[in-house]
């Protein structure tokens, strides 16, 4: 039985390239034209997740803090959950300077395996106070969908 996973596409990318420039002596990039010993970060927002299981249903617990609820979307396509929504920035404030921004916006998305034993029909998702919880029931007997194959 395969269990709910999340999937990332690009992560050995990420880990190969890493170890690439470790290899080469590359340095990341640097501000202001590497007048500062500050790096720059260019991950993009992911909010972070925790799978749970129990004999009636998985559990995806996702923390997306100042997402509002009509910014974020569940679907699910090709046997795989998309979570995905965007974080905002709330107002530009024109009389403040700033001396450091640490809080990432703009889009995100996870997408999630679903394993052949849930029960798509009756998954349920409940948002409050930028916790997103989605409960995938199992079912009885897993799906299993027959295929005829013609001779010819």
């Amino acid at each position: 039985m395969r269990a709910v996973t999340s999937w990332d596409p690009f992560k050995e990318l990420d880990v190969f390239q890493d170890r690439l420039a470790s290899v080469f002596g590359y340095e990341p990039a640097k501000l202001n034209g590497g007048k500062t010993s500050e790096l720059v970060e260019q991950e993009n927002w992911r909010p972070v997740v925790d799978i749970g299981e129990d004999d009636k249903a998985f559990t995806i617990t996702a923390e997306l803090p100042s997402v509002k609820k009509e910014d974020v979307k569940l679907t699910i396509v090709d046997g795989m959950l998309i979570v995905s929504g965007e974080r905002k920035i709330e107002k530009e404030e024109k009389e403040k300077k700033f001396h450091r921004i640490e809080r990432s916006f703009g889009s995100f998305r996870r997408s999630f395996t679903l394993s052949d034993n849930i029960d798509t029909e009756n998954i349920k998702a409940n948002y409050k106070d930028g916790l997103l919880t989605v409960k995938l029931p199992k079912s009885e007997t897993p799906e299993k969908k027959a295929v005829e194959i013609q001779l010819t």
